[in-house]
């Protein structure tokens, strides 16, 4: 995919809204026959909080193989998404299947423990705990014992592992597996929390804004990680607001408007432009798949006047 995409020009962006396309789906729509097997799917979700709707029944579908970029203006409602889909957070309302079978995560432990993994941008890192004691924090590996009492932490065998995963990811940047996570650039801790959620993320992996406080050579690592990941044949969960890495790395966009979602789009066949718009609703997308300016409300009458 071509992040050049944004570079056309303002006619042809004009002359492409009036043309159906097969790929963009408004609000709702259904995936077309013969396309990948779904393996997250949410339809119908709902939060409230008060009188606050921080999820508008909306929907959700994430294919096998791909990078789905998650876009929307902020308050749009993309964190509570991810944080429904990761367990983090109870829906009201609506389903959510993990490879057509129904779900009701109760926390974010029980999404891992059905291979669901979240690198969030804090990436829960212990600073004072090596490499291999980070990718195994919460999940170490142990040593037999006896009777299986005393079972001691196996730190050989982790960071054989962890050397192993880190080579098979093809991350470079570490080059000592027993180095202590605070001591490490913002690129290379990066580069560690999304080793472990490849790890142990055996269905999905979702990652939010994972190169939003990184320079341009570690962003350029990270979304090679991202790349190899989904190589890989585990599809990636991408939250970004970086819109030319978004359309460099995504397979489909899914764009988040007031609570649910507006389109899904693909961007090699639409533009930033296109995008920005039914982020903010200048655009909309009709039934047919048309991107369309969003046709503005009636001014109000005065009462009393004709």
């Amino acid at each position: 995919m071509n992040g050049g995409n944004g570079n056309r020009t303002a006619g042809a962006d004009q002359d492409a809204a009036a043309v159906p396309r097969a790929d963009v789906l408004p609000a709702g729509g259904a995936t077309p026959e013969g396309e990948p097997r779904c393996v997250l799917r949410a339809t119908g979700l709902v939060k409230r909080y008060g009188n606050v709707v921080a999820i508008r029944a909306s929907d959700f579908d994430l294919r096998a193989g791909e990078v789905l970029a998650v876009v929307g203006d902020n308050g749009a409602g993309k964190s509570s998404l991810i944080k429904a889909l990761s367990g983090a957070l109870v829906p009201d309302a609506g389903v959510i299947e993990l490879d057509g079978r129904p779900v009701a995560f109760r926390s974010p432990h029980e999404a891992r423990e059905a291979g669901i993994e979240t690198v969030y941008q804090t990436l829960a890192m212990a600073p004072q705990m090596d490499i291999a004691a980070n990718l195994y924090l919460g999940r170490p590996l142990r040593r037999a014992g006896t009777l299986g009492l005393l079972r001691m932490l196996d730190h050989r065998r982790m960071r054989e592992e962890a050397a192993r995963q880190l080579d098979a990811l093809g991350i470079a940047t570490v080059q000592d597996i027993g180095q202590v996570v605070g001591s490490l650039s913002g690129g290379q801790r990066q580069a560690v929390a999304v080793a472990r959620a490849a790890m142990f993320g055996s269905r999905v992996i979702i990652m939010d804004e994972p190169t939003a406080a990184l320079g341009v050579r570690e962003s350029r690592q990270v979304l090679e990680l991202i790349a190899r990941i989904r190589d890989r044949g585990v599809p990636v969960v991408l939250i970004s607001h970086d819109m030319p890495q978004v359309f460099e790395i995504a397979d489909r966009i899914h764009i988040h408007r007031l609570g649910r979602r507006t389109a899904v789009v693909e961007p090699a066949r639409c533009s930033m432009t296109e995008v920005v718009g039914l982020m903010t609703g200048a655009l909309r997308v009709t039934e047919d798949g048309t991107i369309t300016e969003q046709a503005l409300s009636a001014p109000h009458r005065k009462e009393g006047t004709a």
